[in-house]
């Protein structure tokens, strides 16, 4: 068969027509890779996908919604609601503390204002101080010597007679007082825990407890 040579226009535009082959079906590959990368999320869309949701506002019955400021009334979200609720709490129960350090300082307690909350008072005072004795020694030579009355005076024994009388609820005179009167009560003869607490100081001193006491002494 005779060989023959295309002219060159032929030529010509046969590669062109390959060339544009070519390029059409590296267009679709373009398009199809484009449309891939589009499917697939980005580094931003991933990152907000992996995110912690956002804490959502609540309402004063904990529903979804906004929790308003009770001073304000502007709505604040719920974990400053929260902050706010847990903050209040600290601070009551800091007061709370507060209170009991202070109590547990001062040692108030509270003793009715008769015989029975005077010995009580004392003998805390007592047991505090080191001052041996027991509610009953205290009791029965309370009722022997004053029958029990804080501003009882003896005026017709021999301490009456050299002008210091006994006085208050244990009959103490006033110098056994002065030298037996117990710190932090006070200085007054016929104060009910003053003249218990001085008695019983000077009742342990001569015979080793007011509970030792039957009798004048």
């Amino acid at each position: 068969m005779p060989s023959f040579t295309l002219p060159r226009a032929a030529r010509i535009t046969r590669i062109t027509r390959t060339h544009k082959i070519a390029v059409a079906v590296l267009a679709a590959a373009g398009a199809t890779s484009g449309l891939a990368m589009t499917a697939a999320p980005d580094t931003a869309q991933a990152a907000s996908a992996h995110a912690p949701a956002a804490v959502k506002p609540v309402d004063a019955k904990g529903q979804p919604g906004k929790a308003a400021d009770a001073k304000t009334g502007r709505a604040v979200t719920a974990s400053v609601a929260d902050h706010v609720k847990v903050a209040d709490v600290a601070k009551q129960h800091g007061a709370q503390q507060a209170a009991s350090r202070s109590t547990e300082r001062t040692g108030v307690k509270d003793y009715p204002n008769n015989l029975d909350g005077w010995i009580r008072q004392s003998l805390d005072i007592m047991k505090a101080k080191g001052i041996p004795g027991s509610y009953e020694g205290l009791h029965r030579n309370i009722i022997r010597e004053s029958a029990g009355n804080p501003n009882a005076v003896n005026n017709w024994d021999v301490n009456a007679v050299n002008g210091v009388p006994s006085k208050g609820l244990l009959q103490v005179i006033q110098p056994t007082f002065d030298s037996y009167h117990v710190s932090g009560t006070p200085k007054k003869l016929t104060d009910p825990i003053a003249n218990i607490t001085a008695a019983a100081n000077y009742a342990a001193d001569k015979y080793g407890s007011i509970d030792n006491v039957n009798s004048a002494y």
